[in-house]
């Protein structure tokens, strides 16, 4: 990746739907120097896809929460995917510190929340866990 692909990045993150012109206009190169730099950015998966992402007001109504794991050697696959089967399981992450997985998720009430937390937390294979409600998002630089 060099300047260009970077700088293809920068726009994009900002506006994913800006067009392919504007964005040759802005970087002042031809269209077509674009395009062959989107397309490979995407076949080597750099871009993973396009996408949006939703403000606060589209979050509202939503209780939020980061759920801390532990797990028993050799359960993380059967709890992984007991979690996929979790529609307020939103992503699942592995950790390299004091915690086996790291889980974002989303309810629409603090009675939803609540059943899901009771549900991670009685599966079999999860010694022990962590919920962290979000309050309030400060600021998100996640593009």
């Amino acid at each position: 990746m060099d300047d260009l692909d970077r700088s293809i990045l920068a726009f994009l993150g900002a506006d994913a739907r800006i067009s392919v012109a504007t964005l040759a206009r802005r970087l002042k190169v031809a269209r077509s120097t674009i395009q062959a730099r989107l397309e490979r950015l995407e076949s080597s998966g750099v871009i993973a896809g396009y996408t949006v992402r939703l403000g606060e007001a589209a979050r509202q109504g939503r209780i939020r929460a980061t759920v801390l794991l532990n797990i028993e050697p050799r359960a993380q696959a059967n709890v992984l995917s007991r979690l996929k089967a979790i529609a307020e399981v939103e992503r699942v992450y592995t950790t390299s510190g004091r915690v086996d997985f790291l889980l974002q998720i989303a309810a629409p009430s603090t009675t939803q929340l609540d059943g899901v937390l009771d549900r991670i937390g009685d599966m079999t294979g999860v010694k022990s866990s962590e919920s962290l409600i979000h309050l309030s998002t400060k600021f998100d630089r996640a593009v």
